[in-house]
């Protein structure tokens, strides 16, 4: 897998930001409200968190006819999402592996489902922004994935040399299908054992990733 890579795509939350915690205390309010069982703790959230996340929320308990995904629940969960995720930080390899991509003549791309302005922001209030070359991010809050933009990442760098940098299995499938490698990071969404089917490199933390990424 060792090459010489033109381009490291970023997955955000779960990559570069550490909202676990916060992504399973908006789910268990929101169960809990509707007297749904509650994920207990990390192990649980990540054995069930999936996309697309309408798929994730069946799962969990959410009854889509007595509320709907689009105009109900994805607006309350980004509300509390927004409320509870002030404290989140980075993951603490992001400084030094952007810096030494960046030493490195590596651009470095955000691609997400999130919602672009509210990366921007989460990004700028912990001085992270100009980190980063592009983000590419969703215009609305349904987080339904992101095979649609990275395949306009593709066209934007048809050129690209690239490895995506994920938590994710989703992240594996997006990075196969734009042709470009992909590390997994097991400090994120998806446990290390769904990780490990995929068959790419996983590691434990993102400065594990450099001896992939820069070769002397």
């Amino acid at each position: 897998m060792k090459k010489k890579y033109t381009h490291v795509i970023w997955d955000f939350n779960g990559t570069i930001l550490n909202d676990m915690q916060v992504g399973i205390d908006c789910i268990n309010i929101m169960l809990s409200d509707r007297g749904l069982p509650v994920l207990p703790d990390l192990e649980a959230y990540r054995k069930v968190f999936d996309f697309p996340v309408e798929a994730y929320y069946q799962r969990v308990g959410f009854d889509f006819e007595k509320e709907d995904y689009k105009t109900c629940l994805a607006p309350l969960w980004v509300s509390l999402y927004e409320q509870h995720s002030k404290n989140a930080r980075l993951f603490s390899g992001v400084e030094p592996l952007t810096r030494a991509l960046r030493e490195g003549g590596i651009a470095q791309s955000i691609l997400s489902a999130s919602q672009s302005q509210m990366m921007r922001k989460q990004l700028r209030e912990r001085g992270a922004l100009e980190w980063f070359d592009e983000i590419w991010g969703n215009d609305s809050i349904h987080a339904y994935g992101k095979s649609g933009l990275a395949a306009a990442w593709r066209a934007a760098h048809p050129e690209a040399v690239a490895v995506m940098l994920g938590d994710t299995v989703h992240d594996f499938t997006v990075a196969r299908e734009i042709g470009a490698d992909c590390i997994l990071i097991a400090a994120g969404h998806h446990s290390k054992e769904r990780l490990l089917e995929c068959g790419t490199p996983v590691v434990e933390t993102l400065l594990d990733c450099l001896p992939f990424l820069l070769h002397t």
